[in-house]
């Protein structure tokens, strides 16, 4: 990852309400949420969200895409890793950090949920 794309993903997370959207998603899972399931969660006006949201997208932390009437946006996950792997590229003193002992992940792997019958 460029030092710029890290730069507009931290930037990005570094309001409150981005993070809270942005971790809200991540937890959410490969299904993602519904645009107005997200606004109810957080509380936030349609504008403001949208607004949010647009930042997040641009900085390539979310998708959406369009289900019949409904939007319904998703981390990225992919892009989230990197900015991870990014920030922790020389950490533990050159050795993988899944062999600090710590047993911490050094990335997140989602896994989709199995489809209901």
């Amino acid at each position: 990852m460029k030092t710029d794309i890290a730069l507009a993903a931290l930037s990005a997370l570094g309001q409150p309400s981005r993070l809270a959207a942005f971790r809200a998603l991540v937890q959410a899972g490969p299904d993602g949420l519904a645009v107005g399931e997200l606004r109810e969660r957080l509380d936030l006006p349609p504008a403001t969200l949208s607004a949010h949201l647009n930042v997040l997208r641009r900085a390539g932390l979310v998708r959406d895409a369009r289900e019949g009437r409904v939007i319904r946006v998703t981390a990225e996950y992919g892009q989230m890793n990197a900015l991870l792997a990014y920030l922790t590229e020389n950490c533990c003193a050159g050795v993988a950090c899944g062999d600090s002992g710590r047993d911490l992940p050094a990335t997140c792997s989602p896994v989709p949920k199995e489809p209901t019958p």
